[in-house]
């Protein structure tokens, strides 16, 4: 869109928050998605419990992002600059007298919400099969309030935060703030509540892999709003983030499947399911500022490292349920050192942006403050979550007992059964 007028600024606002409103509600359809991703690979008896957990987190964190999340990540204030004040009930973006809503404000505030809601479904798979549904929403109440809220303040506040402003990390759709952080906690809580009865390779099998397959397809079309849309406008860089937003996962699915065949004799739908998140992952930082060549490249090698990391828990002894540490954290690490190799400099054309990557700027500078950034993420995330999941553990318990667990975690805690078929 080419602009010679205020009345041209101004309808080009009211396209870049249209399109910000349409990529929050496609970011919301994520969490669903994960509800199904998810619940298609437990056991049947398991299956609401998983689902559930995803839009448990969709209830709990909506509604504290309107009370105070969006201040604390975004608020008009810092503290210290650290974490933003609490902007109650979004009452910054409601004007001065309360009545006149602030369209791109709102729309903004709207679609960062969708980032957090989908962060904290992401960690649970990690429990899957073993956790208290009452526990699980108390810990997410917690988690997102002083891991994730604060870790947005640093990774996506342009202007205070000291990972995004201070070390100019460039992570421009959540591979630090969303899945190293989810990943880190995964790993946390999967300590914490330790392995499940009879924990061993093959243990159970997906009960449903067409509902998997859903929730991966619901994932991938989603994900077009959460990188193009983390935009915020309608150019070049959105169009850029939704190409490599195609190409990667297409070349991780790819890389996962070959890998699969090599290692196991057989490419499987998971896999390719797997692969595909797996690419969505890693691109998720990188997606401004690869080109789609290197796009490709990152999938490949996304897809094919992530299909080998999931079986770490076996050799480390932590049962991470549903390879949540193997596709998220793992993921979210190499996407965002890839643009340290290979991000293309200056991406928005201002010069006076560090962006320097050791192929295109010939420089470490850039590698050596994404790994900062991840590094600060995943330790400052795993130690509050497994902190948390302890202490909650240690008094109200965490995990259900081993007779519920062979039982079905859906009769015991939901009083539910996912496929309650009638005998004649």
């Amino acid at each position: 869109m080419v602009l010679h007028t205020a009345a041209d600024y101004a309808e080009a606002g009211t396209v870049n928050a249209l399109w910000l409103l349409v990529a929050a509600a496609l970011v919301l359809l994520m969490t669903p998605g994960v509800a199904f991703f998810y619940g298609g690979m437990v056991r049947a008896k398991s299956v609401i419990s998983m689902m559930m957990m995803s839009f448990g987190a969709m209830a709990l964190v909506g509604v504290l992002w309107v009370v105070y999340g969006y201040g604390l990540s975004f608020g008009p204030e810092s503290i210290k600059g650290l974490l933003g004040t609490p902007d109650w009930f979004l009452g910054s973006l409601m004007g001065k007298d309360g009545l006149t809503p602030d369209l791109g404000g709102l729309a903004f505030a709207g679609f960062q919400a969708t980032f957090a809601i989908i962060t904290v479904a992401l960690i649970s798979g990690a429990i899957a099969d073993r956790a208290k549904f009452g526990s699980w929403m108390i810990f997410a109440g917690i988690w997102v309030t002083v891991v994730y809220f604060p870790v947005a303040y640093w990774v996506f506040n342009l202007s205070n935060g000291w990972i995004a402003a201070g070390l100019h990390v460039n992570d421009f759709a959540g591979g630090t703030a969303v899945h190293i952080n989810a990943g880190a906690a995964g790993l946390a809580l999967a300590l914490v509540l330790g392995k499940r009865v009879g924990f061993q390779k093959g243990m159970s099998k997906p009960h449903n892999v067409p509902l998997t397959l859903l929730g991966a397809a619901l994932l991938w079309f989603g994900w077009f709003g959460f990188n193009a849309g983390s935009e915020a406008a309608v150019d070049g860089v959105a169009a850029l983030a939704w190409v490599n937003t195609l190409a990667a996962p297409a070349a991780a699915t790819i890389g996962w499947l070959i890998v699969e065949k090599l290692k196991d004799g057989k490419p499987t739908s998971i896999g390719a399911a797997s692969g595909a998140v797996a690419g969505l992952v890693a691109i998720t930082p990188a997606c401004n500022i690869l080109t789609p060549g290197w796009a490709i490249l990152l999938g490949v090698v996304a897809g094919a490292v992530c299909a080998l990391a999931i079986d770490l828990k076996f050799k480390l002894g932590f049962d991470d349920s549903l390879d949540v540490v193997g596709i998220h954290l793992v993921g979210g690490i190499i996407g965002t050192l890839w643009i340290g190799f290979f991000g293309f400099t200056h991406v928005d054309g201002d010069a006076s942006k560090p962006f320097s990557s050791l192929l295109y700027g010939g420089s470490f500078q850039q590698l050596g403050v994404q790994a900062l950034g991840a590094a600060a993420v995943l330790i400052y995330s795993f130690v509050l979550a497994y902190a948390i999941g302890w202490a909650i553990q240690k008094t109200i318990g965490f995990r259900i007992n081993n007779e519920d667990e062979l039982a079905g975690v859906d009769t015991v805690v939901h009083g539910e059964e996912g496929y309650a078929l009638e005998t004649v």
